[in-house]
């Protein structure tokens, strides 16, 4: 579990320039939800990874296509 958390924060923290502690918050807010993925009996690692980095993508609203710039025209 620890290892798709450092992975996701390394990926995470590649994708934009954020503040120590925004990268701090993001850290305990994925953590707690990779936890809860976790004892729900998701193991894989690769499938964690990619959770968390949606889970953090949805809260930052970087997945959102409209605040990405597409308006669908």
């Amino acid at each position: 579990m620890q290892t798709a958390i450092d992975r996701i924060m390394h990926t995470y923290d590649m994708m934009a320039s954020r503040t120590q502690a925004a990268s701090d918050e993001a850290r305990t807010k994925v953590t707690d939800y990779i936890k809860s993925l976790f004892d729900g009996g998701e193991t894989d690692p690769h499938r964690l990874t990619v959770c968390g980095l949606t889970y953090l993508r949805e809260l930052d609203g970087s997945n959102d296509p409209v605040k990405a710039g597409f308006t669908g025209l």
